[in-house]
């Protein structure tokens, strides 16, 4: 049987992965010399909380329908993603 705290966890998830700015800004069609990797779901979601039109151009992606819900998830997976995303920063 399942518990509550299973039954959230689970939704968190799943809400998570179906509008996380992070992945979206990871799956871009952008050349690699144009991507922003480090916290850049992160970045989307306060560009749109603060309706920054230049940085949402830049990021070629429609942000979250709910950009302040989804910034602490995004937070995390930014953090959760941030040795692989310095990586990619170095080295792309």
């Amino acid at each position: 049987m399942l518990t509550f705290k299973q039954i959230a966890g689970a939704g968190i998830c799943i809400t998570a992965l179906s509008g996380c700015a992070t992945f979206k800004t990871l799956d871009a069609d952008l050349p690699l010399v144009e991507r922003v990797f480090i916290y850049s779901g992160t970045r989307l979601d306060w560009a749109a909380i603060t309706r920054n039109d230049v940085a949402l151009r830049k990021y070629k992606v429609a942000p979250p329908s709910y950009p302040l819900v989804d910034l602490p998830l995004s937070f995390t997976m930014d953090s959760l993603f941030l040795p692989l995303a310095v990586y990619a920063e170095i080295f792309h």
